[in-house]
């Protein structure tokens, strides 16, 4: 059965292999579990997006320029300086000016950023925890090993 596979008891034509069924595969599952962790982001009215670079900002208290916020962004967003623009009138970042470099502007994550970020790290755990808990230990490190192979390569 090698150009063909077996769904849901349907035989079918693989036409790009085995590699685009697993490239369309995690992008269905990507676009899944991003689904419930959105729902419980717009609760709080913050985007997967807001919630990435509130996360980032935190992880670096002495702040980021903006050209490395969005270098580790999830998911590539080609303004991150609207993107900022919009989380400073939430209140939830603040820039300013390197004192070396006038030219460099720095985000930092404000107190109002991080207590939301803490009002959302348990419900954004436990979505995460009831999408993949199921996998096991073993399993999710595995799969975090492929994720990582397969970037590696491909970036």
């Amino acid at each position: 059965m090698s150009g063909k596979t077996k769904v849901e008891g349907v035989q079918r034509r693989r036409f790009g292999g085995l590699e685009e069924d697993a490239y369309v595969s995690l992008l269905r599952t990507a676009d899944v579990l991003s689904r419930k962790v959105e729902r419980v982001l717009r609760a709080a009215d913050v985007s997967l997006t807001q919630y990435n670079v509130l996360r980032i900002l935190r992880g670096s208290p002495q702040g980021l320029p903006c050209r490395e916020i969005g270098n580790r962004m999830i998911t590539r967003d080609p303004d991150i300086t609207r993107l900022l623009d919009r989380l400073e009138k939430l209140g939830l970042v603040s820039r300013c000016r390197e004192t070396r470099d006038r030219r460099m502007v720095l985000g930092h994550i404000t107190a109002q950023g991080l207590h939301l970020l803490s009002e959302l790290d348990a419900p954004v755990m436990e979505t995460h925890q009831s999408q993949l808990g199921h996998l096991g230990q073993e399993r999710l490190r595995s799969l975090v090993g492929l994720l990582e192979a397969a970037r590696q390569k491909a970036g």
